[in-house]
C-alpha cells in the first residue's frame, strides 16, 4: 500500500468511527512539515485544528497562509494560536496572519499561547501593523495545565511541557473531553420530567415549581475523551513519554531521517526519525505523525523503515494532509 492509499485508508477508517459514535471529531490539518526554511515542497511548521467549530493554530511558520488558502481553512474563524517557540520557521507567518485575519473581518477575540518572549515579539509585530479590530490576549509561559478564560475552549484540556531546544521551546497536549453517559436510571431515581432528559443531557438546567434539574441528575459515568500531542523541536528528553502517554494522535518532530545524522541532531537539539519513535512507544501512542523535515531529505519516506522498525503506526507527514480523530464507538 503507497503513502497515498494508506492516508486515505486511515481517514476513511476514522469518518466511519466517528458515524457509529454519532459524536464530533477533531479535524486535523497539516499546514507545513518543513523546518528551517520553506522550500517548493514544503512551508515551515504550522498545524490547523478544527473542533465543534473551534478554530486552533499551532505554530506559523512561512507559507502559513498560501498553505491555508490552499486547503480553505479560512482566517476570520480562528480563535487560538498556540506557539512552540521563537524561531523563524515557526513564527514568521504570524505578521501577515495577523494582518490577514482583520482584512478578513475578525472581530471576535483572538487568544495567542507562547514560551517567554511571546509578548515582546507580537509587540513588535504589531508596530508593522496599522492596528487590529480584533480584541488580542497573550498567554506568555504557562505551566502545565492551563485554561483559556472565554468559554469557547471550556471542553478543551491544554497542558504544555519545557522542551530542550537552543531556545525556549514548549509542547503542547490538547486533550478534547467528551459527555458523559446519559443514565436513564439516575434519571429515574432523581424523578427528572423525561421531558427534560435530552436538555439536560445537553448541559441545560431547569428550575421548575422550586425544583432545580441539573445536568448531573440524568449523566453517568464519564467517558474518555481524545488526546492529541505536538511536540517540535527538540531532544528527546524524558519527559515527554509521560507527557504524551496514550495519545490518540503524536505529531512530532523528525528533523533527520537517517540514523547516520545522529549527531547533527545532538549538536542542532532536533531528533532522528528512530529517536521520535521510540517516544511514541515509550508513550504508548496510538498513532505517529511525524513532520519538520530537514531541508536536505528531499523524500522522508526513504527512511520511514527507521521509524516503523521502532513504532510500526508511523507515518511521514505532507502539507495537505488531513487526520481526523473520533471518540471509540464502543466507549
Amino acid at each position: 500500500m503507497n503513502l497515498c492509499n494508506y492516508i486515505l485508508y486511515t481517514r476513511v477508517n476514522f469518518i466511519l468511527k466517528l458515524r457509529m459514535a454519532g459524536d464530533e471529531m477533531v479535524n486535523i490539518t497539516m499546514l507545513g512539515t518543513g523546518g528551517n526554511v520553506p522550500s517548493p515542497n514544503r512551508f515551515c511548521s504550522s498545524a490547523f485544528l478544527n473542533y465543534k467549530g473551534r478554530k486552533i493554530l499551532i505554530d506559523c511558520g512561512e507559507g502559513t497562509q498560501i498553505s491555508m488558502k490552499k486547503v480553505g481553512c479560512g482566517f476570520k474563524g480562528i480563535d487560538l494560536i498556540l506557539i512552540t517557540h521563537l524561531h523563524g520557521d515557526h513564527i514568521n507567518g504570524l505578521i501577515g496572519l495577523l494582518s490577514t485575519m482583520g482584512n478578513s473581518e475578525k472581530r471576535t477575540p483572538l487568544t495567542i499561547v507562547g514560551p517567554r518572549g511571546i509578548k515582546r515579539a507580537i509587540k513588535a509585530m504589531l508596530v508593522l501593523i496599522e492596528g487590529i479590530p480584533y480584541p488580542l490576549n497573550i498567554i506568555e509561559n504557562p505551566s502545565g495545565a492551563f485554561s483559556i478564560n472565554d468559554g469557547q475552549f471550556k471542553e478543551i484540556e491544554i497542558s504544555t511541557i519545557k522542551l530542550e531546544h537552543s531556545t525556549e521551546c514548549i509542547g503542547y497536549s490538547l486533550y478534547f473531553k467528551r459527555n458523559r453517559k446519559f443514565s436513564p436510571q439516575n434519571a429515574i431515581e432523581n424523578n427528572v420530567p423525561k421531558y427534560l432528559w435530552k436538555n439536560l443531557q445537553l448541559g441545560q438546567t431547569f428550575y421548575i415549581d422550586d425544583n432545580a434539574y441539573t445536568p448531573d441528575m440524568v449523566l453517568g459515568e464519564e467517558r474518555k475523551g481524545i488526546k492529541f500531542s505536538y511536540i517540535t523541536d527538540t531532544r528527546p528528553i524524558n519527559t515527554i513519554p509521560d507527557f504524551i502517554k496514550e495519545s490518540d494522535l503524536f505529531i512530532c518532530e523528525a528533523m533527520y531521517g537517517d540514523d547516520l545524522d545522529i549527531a547533527k541532531a545532538v549538536k542542532n537539539k532536533h531528533m532522528t526519525f528512530r529517536e521520535s519513535a521510540s517516544l511514541a512507544k515509550l508513550g504508548k501512542v496510538k498513532h505517529l505523525l511525524l513532520t519538520h523535515f530537514s531541508p536536505s531529505v528531499d523524500n522522508p519516506s526513504y527512511f520511514i523503515e527507521n521509524a516503523r522498525s521502532v513504532f510500526k503506526n508511523t507515518t511521514i507527514a505532507h502539507d495537505g494532509i488531513k487526520i481526523d480523530l473520533s471518540y471509540n464507538a464502543e466507549d
